[in-house]
């Protein structure tokens, strides 16, 4: 798909894990002797960082155990922060493959690869049976999917009965006027789709869900599947 192209090559870095593992190195990390709470400064991209998804994993009430897909997961932080933290199990899908790989290699670094997978796919075709998890999430992922109609009927679909959704993303505010572009997501108008609360209200409901809690940081959601 033309669309989804455009947006994994505007992440494409070419040497991403090169330039991890160099800034690791700069900030005095031990390369060989790693924790997952030492990758917090480089691998959490979303606004906030480490303590947003700390607030979000919060908000949630995530219970150890559970198995968890996360949804655009970028470097894996969150992913690595839940499996660790939360004690869950994470499989993680995004669609810049270069994102994948250097996941997986810092996922294998801190010792979590058998808790966490990672998979190069689509949220808009997720390559995995119905029911097949216990809870999903993701953070800044819906401002680059313009059909979020079909994202959430995904969800929806591999989600098991009662399973929770958060979304942690930026979403615009009533009165807001055109994006100055290039963004943090997009270097043109092409790759971003920014929309309200109330709009992504409207198509998780029509999805399915059922609008649990919600939370202005840059926009927190939380649904739970009926």
């Amino acid at each position: 798909m033309e669309l989804e192209q455009s947006v994994a090559q505007h992440y494409t870095h070419g040497s991403l894990e090169g330039a991890i593992f160099g800034a690791l190195a700069a900030l005095g990390k031990d390369l060989d002797h790693l924790a997952p709470a030492d990758l917090a400064p480089v691998d959490e991209f979303h606004i906030g960082g480490r303590q947003a998804t700390t607030d979000f994993a919060a908000e949630l009430e995530i219970e150890p155990g559970l198995h968890l897909l996360d949804i655009g997961s970028g470097l894996g932080g969150a992913s690595r922060y839940f499996a660790h933290e939360c004690r869950c199990r994470v499989t993680a899908i995004d669609l810049t493959e270069e994102y994948v790989r250097a996941a997986e290699a810092l996922a294998k670094r801190v010792g979590l690869e058998n808790q966490v997978s990672y998979q190069h796919g689509s949220a808009l075709a997720l390559p995995f049976a119905p029911r097949s998890f216990d809870g999903a999430y993701m953070l800044h992922v819906g401002m680059n999917i313009q059909d979020k109609a079909r994202l959430f009927a995904e969800v929806q679909r591999v989600l098991k009965p009662g399973g929770i959704f958060g979304i942690y993303d930026v979403m615009r505010e009533s009165g807001e006027g055109d994006l100055s572009f290039p963004v943090p997501w997009a270097s043109s108008p092409d790759t971003s789709f920014v929309e309200s609360a109330v709009t992504y209200r409207c198509l998780l409901e029509s999805a399915g869900f059922a609008v649990q809690k919600e939370r202005s940081r840059e926009s927190l959601t939380f649904l739970r599947k009926p």
